[in-house]
């Protein structure tokens, strides 16, 4: 099928084309940052909730500066389990409540909690935390996107279906449609193939 074609079919059906933005690195290992290891090695598959969780954080440009985004995903069933914005920092702050709501959500036992190296999830005070609550930290390898795949996934999904098509003069108008993204739309209505083309709240 040609060009031209496509693109007075996708007019016709009221598609838009959408183009992937630029990364920008969060990812900053810490020079004393203590030794976790992988114990997921790219086995997503988990056989229940809360059996494991995997972790990133990303950053969303608005007009007004950066809006950093942590997620805490269950492999189970896709869900976004926890979540946290921050206009100002990337400290280990920031990925501390996004785990904290997903431990209030979830009331877990002995969930493998998996990330990468930075030193948000590799710091002194996440493990503590870690280990207050029956959390089994694990992290992939630096500078390895497929070691937390599941978690790219959907930051890839939220760039393209939503940061992709906006833009945020504000970080608090970015901030409000983060939210509906994630609690109005991906979690109770976005359907996956590998699901079985249920939503996350489905399963």
């Amino acid at each position: 099928m040609g060009r031209k074609r496509v693109a007075r079919l996708m007019r016709i059906a009221g598609l838009q084309d959408v183009s992937r933005r630029k990364g920008t690195r969060t990812t900053i290992r810490g020079t004393e940052a203590q030794a976790i290891p992988d114990l997921v090695k790219r086995n997503f598959l988990a056989a229940a909730p809360n059996r494991l969780w995997v972790a990133d954080i990303t950053c969303i440009p608005t007009g007004a500066g950066f809006l950093y985004l942590a997620a805490v995903m269950d492999a189970f069933s896709r869900r976004i389990v926890g979540w946290a914005m921050e206009t100002t920092h990337l400290r280990t702050e920031l990925a501390l409540e996004a785990l904290n709501m997903a431990l209030w959500q979830r009331r877990p036992s002995a969930v493998i909690h998996h990330s990468d190296q930075g030193c948000q999830y590799t710091s002194i005070a996440f493990g503590k935390r870690c280990k207050e609550a029956d959390v089994r930290p694990s992290t992939g390898t630096v500078g390895d996107c497929f070691d937390n795949a599941l978690c790219e996934s959907f930051f890839a999904t939220l760039e393209c279906e939503l940061l992709d098509r906006r833009r945020f003069k504000t970080q608090a108008e970015a901030r409000m449609a983060v939210f509906e993204f994630i609690e109005a739309w991906y979690n109770p209505q976005r359907r996956h193939s590998g699901l079985d083309y249920c939503s996350p709240c489905g399963v």
